[in-house]
């Protein structure tokens, strides 16, 4: 496993070796086949965004590279009135190509990047009747959008893709979040400032490449009927879940090797400075090592290989 220098890694990878059973009678054994594994290659985008490149085939999570101030982060919360915009030329500074790009809800911190990201790239994407009804009103090419709910399993070209329910965190009081509501059947008018952008329904994907399944979740909420007893070897998983919510994720699942840290940064904040944490990571940090697992924490437009 490699990552460069400011990657905060904890614990050790593990390697097993496969055992052979033999008897002194047989002169020649045959050992188990081994499984091959191609490298693959994480690069953190901050918020959701993650590039996950194969060789030539790459998967793109929620791209949202513009970052415009909201104020999301402050006492006052986000301003609802806050325009939309894309910065094209952080976009084409990072993102040259994609096969296909996996949309978890519809919030703009998700969303708003790919109206774009999908016309330079041609990918497919994927999310749910709303997310599609948005990316529509958005001008999106339509024909590369495909609706999706939860249950799908879908081949490209040297990846496979499966499509599961989810749930958006709640906070506050009240347990509520941002932006609800749905546009199932019809397209809305083109939105214009971020309350626009609805949640529209949740989705989790589980992202097969090079040998290494990798399940990615867009908040620190998720079905756990959905989830129940799933083999994966990464987790991209968002704080914000502790007490509780994290140690659900981590015993619902098979044992995990590795997860990595997602949607923990200060979005406000320019994709070039580091990344300033929104919440204090350390409570996912111990329920994802009480799991036995690895926990990774990238910084902005780092890149780990598995």
């Amino acid at each position: 496993m490699k990552v460069t220098r400011r990657g905060m890694i904890a614990g050790a990878a593990a390697v097993g070796a496969a055992g052979m059973i033999g008897t002194p009678a047989i002169a020649e054994t045959t050992s188990k086949p081994q499984t091959r594994r191609t490298p693959v290659e994480f690069t953190w985008l901050g918020t959701h965004a993650w590039q996950i490149r194969c060789g030539e085939h790459i998967v793109l999570t929620d791209p949202w590279l513009t970052r415009f101030h909201t104020g999301t982060f402050t006492p006052e919360g986000a301003d609802p009135k806050t325009k939309l915009v894309i910065d094209k030329t952080v976009i084409d500074k990072h993102l040259t190509k994609a096969d296909a790009i996996l949309v978890h809800h519809g919030h703009y911190d998700h969303l708003s990047d790919v109206p774009y990201v999908a016309k330079k790239t041609q990918a497919t994407v994927f999310g749910t009747r709303t997310h599609v009804n948005l990316l529509k009103a958005m001008r999106t090419q339509a024909d590369l959008l495909s609706a999706v709910r939860g249950g799908e399993y879908l081949v490209f070209d040297g990846f496979t893709i499966e499509v599961f329910p989810s749930l958006h965190s709640c906070g506050g009081k009240r347990h509520t979040y941002a932006y609800p509501g749905y546009h199932q059947d019809a397209v809305p008018p083109r939105p214009r400032h971020i309350e626009d952008l609805l949640e529209g329904g949740t989705l989790a994907y589980v992202i097969t490449i090079g040998g290494l399944r990798i399940l990615s979740l867009s908040t620190a909420n998720f079905d756990p009927h959905a989830l129940r007893d799933l083999q994966v070897d990464v987790v991209l998983a968002a704080p914000g879940g502790e007490p509780g919510i994290t140690d659900r994720l981590l015993q619902t699942l098979k044992p995990v090797t590795t997860v990595l840290a997602t949607h923990w940064d200060d979005f406000d904040k320019p994709l070039t400075d580091p990344g300033i944490p929104w919440t204090d990571l350390t409570p996912l940090r111990k329920s994802v090592e009480q799991s036995g697992a690895k926990f990774v924490v990238l910084d902005h437009l780092e890149k780990l290989t598995l």
